[in-house]
């Protein structure tokens, strides 16, 4: 068998998900890296986030982001894939498998939400109670109340204080490109958790950082947790994509 062919055949189909205030373009360096190895790499973008920041509304609840991710691989009909989200991506995960499950052979976690089913992913998180969320998810939907949660802005603010691990131009780049996110995707009851993943699960947790509470929801789930820091940080996909790749690969 020549090279050509062996890499053909090893190839695997990867779909990443992204986080907060991102898009599909965070990805780039790690995308383009997997490419050049021979992987068909799709990074799609949530409703109301990045290139689609013109979409956000409060009527992006998080089913929204799962049927953004299951008419993805439908209609560019994708199977045999390798999902990886990221962060906020990791609570869109269950019900991309839930909907379209026969399309995806494993899953690995980079630092994401481990969410709950019926609970928001602002509880998940810590930053608010059920009651508290389902009182602004029910605002939202009568048409008042904030469309987005200014996650852009915070982060730029915090970063002021306390750097990212990262370099200069590597954070000012991520800072440049974040946008907002749709509020009432952080508040509306997400429809599946975490315990229904069905597939091979490989949790990939950054110590000392925001989603460390999720990696003990990650262990009690059973799924292979792995951690690594506190030389980086969350935003390590932009920071360390390397130490990214470098989880990823023995997994495809």
């Amino acid at each position: 068998m020549d090279q050509s062919a062996e890499r053909y055949e090893t190839m695997a189909n990867i779909v990443f998900l992204h986080g907060g205030g991102m898009g599909g373009w965070v990805w780039n360096e790690i995308a383009t890296t997997l490419r050049g190895e021979g992987h068909h790499i799709l990074t799609p973008t949530f409703t109301g986030f990045g290139e689609r920041s013109h979409l956000i509304s409060r009527d992006v609840t998080h089913e929204v982001h799962v049927t953004d991710i299951v008419n993805m691989l439908t209609f560019e009909d994708v199977r045999d894939v390798v999902l990886v989200p990221f962060s906020y991506g990791g609570s869109v995960a269950p019900g991309v498998i839930a909907r379209a499950g026969d399309r995806i052979r494993r899953v690995v976690y980079f630092d994401g939400i481990v969410p709950e089913a019926g609970k928001s992913v602002g509880e998940a998180m810590g930053y608010m109670s059920n009651e508290e969320a389902m009182g602004l998810n029910a605002l939202l939907a009568s048409g008042k109340g904030a469309i987005g949660t200014g996650v852009a802005e915070m982060q730029r603010t915090a970063a002021q204080d306390k750097p990212m691990k990262m370099t200069t131009e590597r954070q000012e780049w991520m800072l440049a490109h974040l946008s907002d996110m749709p509020l009432r995707c952080m508040v509306s009851p997400v429809t599946s958790g975490g315990d229904a993943i069905d597939k091979p699960v490989d949790y990939l947790g950054i110590v000392g950082d925001v989603m460390e509470p999720q990696h003990e929801k990650a262990r009690k789930l059973g799924w292979n947790v792995e951690t690594m820091g506190p030389e980086i940080d969350h935003a390590f996909i932009v920071g360390a994509p390397e130490r990214a790749v470098e989880f990823l690969r023995p997994r495809l």
